[in-house]
């Protein structure tokens, strides 16, 4: 419900008490002002009504060697990790990047590639894992882990929400090095001891060589708990890129940030084609590879425990500041779904994210068949293919990305992606008669692929967080990633039936006559059916609006301001018996903050 009312009374009396409230005390964590025009008081033209003052927050987050106008004193915070420099936030608080955001996002995208090519560490080389543990399957381990990462995901809102993302990434990478010690066993840390500390080592451990299934194996029961745990470790790389974007990233740079860590694990599965396919050849070699896998996890352990932070001394952007300053505090994680799905504009991009992702994980689940059928049989050839769709995900998410980051055309991007997605994901199972198989088109096909179809998880993860704000990030984000891996699972299959399948079209047209793979129909179907619905798209962008002022597109169509509701939109016209008139609208949570101020 809005209020109209005429500039000329309450709006100006509030000027007034903006001022005296403003001499009275200078140090308020919030305010409500008012922006007018110059001309506003004669010619009663709508003017912006805005909360917590963006308009000193114009100018270029990055040019932080401007000098601040506002001395920010340095106390002692009660929660605050710098108990000697931490730093108090108010309204005079300008936003402000830090270099260590740079840290954060790579520790975070290495976490994330380690845990995925811990997952599909063994796919490149099933023959040798089963010959290593008779009766296991390499497909049997994946599913176990991806079931793991699934019911994690329900745990990460809230673990993140109580202990912080510091202590949770933390947490999370530590239990992820435990979990392969158990898949590799010690034997790795012989060659680096001395003499003595090596024959030392090996005579605490001889529980584990005299169960090993051979010189350098661990047990199986040993592997499958080590995959439990780096399965309930990676959905806290998973699900916190939108958060650490949002909590360390200025408003222009979230899109790639988010890209590049939500979309690392790709180049840990192509790690795990390329160095496994190369490393797991034998039984002796796969326990090397365990260990090499061991060893690059621990480094990167060490050094999340000795660098990675929690938040920076001030938020990047005016909307991160505006919810400090409201002390917004998330629900529960299944009261946070709730509200998310009631959301307007929430469905949207989650559906974009589940098609990118179920797209992205069926056809690197069949690279091997898709290669094969295409006329690439050499397993090396198939390997550099499969890695190079990985590696094209991650580069289509940070150039795309880089876009929606400077432009917010988060509708019109992922529309053009779909539609790349629907005509490049054809020739990956399309065989044409009259032409036979061409082994150059259909890798480039596959590269193309992985450059539309990738940047679409990301962009709509940020867009599903831009929709929902002031929400919870990793809420959103944990939602996204169990809708996602949940379809994938329960499409794989159908796919898998689907491939042996063709279908013949064009038959009448010599030059066009052509075999399709039913695989390849389902993720068609799967993509234009998201493409109808993605059009449909019409939220306002509520935390880009929020940071408008950060990067001056207050102005810009893409926002959609004309669908916010009555209640929240900063200025209203109206048309008057004689003409068009134009009253300044205020509303009902501003009204009282008013009155507040009046008492």
């Amino acid at each position: 419900m809005t209020r109209m009312i005429k500039y000329s009374s309450l709006q100006t009396i509030a000027l007034a008490l903006l001022s005296l409230s403003a001499t009275l005390s200078p140090t308020t964590t919030t305010t409500c002002a008012f922006t007018p025009s110059s001309s506003s008081l004669t010619t009663k033209s709508a003017n912006y009504i805005r909360l917590n003052n963006k308009d000193r927050y114009s100018q270029r987050l990055h040019n932080t060697n401007k000098p601040s106008t506002t001395q920010l004193y340095m106390t002692k915070l009660p929660n605050s990790n710098n108990d000697a420099n931490a730093i108090t936030i108010d309204e005079n608080t300008q936003p402000q990047v830090y270099s260590q955001r740079w840290i954060q996002l790579l520790y975070l995208s290495l976490l994330a590639l380690l845990s995925d090519w811990i997952c599909f560490s063994v796919a490149a080389s099933p023959s040798t894992f089963e010959q290593a543990y008779p009766g296991h399957s390499a497909a049997s381990l994946i599913d176990i882990f991806l079931f793991t990462n699934v019911a994690s995901c329900f745990l990460v809102t809230d673990t993140v929400a109580k202990f912080g993302l510091e202590k949770s990434i933390k947490g999370a990478a530590s239990l992820m090095a435990v979990g392969c010690v158990l898949r590799s066993g010690l034997g790795f840390i012989g060659p680096m001891l001395p003499a003595s500390a090596a024959t030392t080592l090996a005579s605490t451990t001889s529980i584990l060589s005299s169960t090993a299934t051979g010189n350098s194996l661990v047990p199986y029961e040993f592997i499958l708990a080590g995959t439990i745990l780096v399965g309930a470790a990676q959905p806290f790389f998973q699900c916190t890129p939108p958060m650490l974007s949002a909590t360390w990233f200025a408003a222009d740079e979230r899109a790639t940030s988010t890209a590049v860590a939500l979309n690392f694990n790709q180049i840990g599965i192509a790690t795990a084609f390329l160095v496994g396919g190369g490393m797991a050849t034998s039984v002796q070699g796969l326990g090397e590879y365990f260990g090499v896998i061991s060893v690059a996890c621990a480094a990167v352990t060490a050094g999340t425990l000795l660098q990675f932070q929690d938040r920076p001394p001030t938020p990047p952007s005016s909307s991160e500041l505006e919810k400090f300053l409201n002390g917004e505090e998330e629900p529960p994680f299944f009261e946070s779904v709730q509200k998310l799905f009631a959301t307007p504009g929430f469905t949207r991009p989650l559906a974009a994210f589940i098609c990118s992702i179920s797209i992205t994980n069926i056809v690197g689940a069949f690279i091997d068949e898709v290669m094969e059928r295409g006329g690439v049989t050499d397993q090396f050839s198939i390997d550099l293919a499969g890695a190079g769709f990985e590696i094209a995900i991650l580069l289509g998410g940070i150039i795309i990305g880089g876009y929606v980051d400077r432009t917010k055309q988060y509708k019109s991007v992922t529309l053009a992606c779909l539609l790349s997605t629907i005509f490049l994901v054809i020739p990956l199972g399309l065989t044409d008669h009259y032409i036979g198989n061409e082994p150059f088109l259909l890798v480039l096909s596959l590269l193309g692929l992985g450059m539309a179809a990738g940047p679409v998880q990301p962009i709509n993860a940020e867009l599903a967080v831009d929709v929902s704000y002031p929400s919870d990030e990793t809420a959103v984000e944990s939602v996204q990633q169990i809708g996602g891996n949940l379809v994938s699972a329960l499409l794989v299959p159908v796919a898998e039936k689907l491939a042996r399948q063709d279908y013949e079209i064009f038959s009448s047209l010599k030059l066009l006559d052509s075999d399709v793979r039913g695989d390849v129909v389902l993720l068609v179907g799967i993509a234009m059916m998201t493409y109808v619905y993605f059009s449909g798209f019409d939220a306002p962008l509520r935390r880009t609006i929020a940071d408008c002022g950060d990067d001056g597109t207050c102005e810009a169509p893409q926002l959609n301001r004309g669908s916010l509701p009555v209640g929240e939109q900063l200025f209203v016209e109206e048309k008057g018996p004689n003409g068009k008139k134009v009253v300044d609208a205020i509303t009902m949570e501003q009204e009282k903050k008013l009155k507040n101020m009046i008492k």
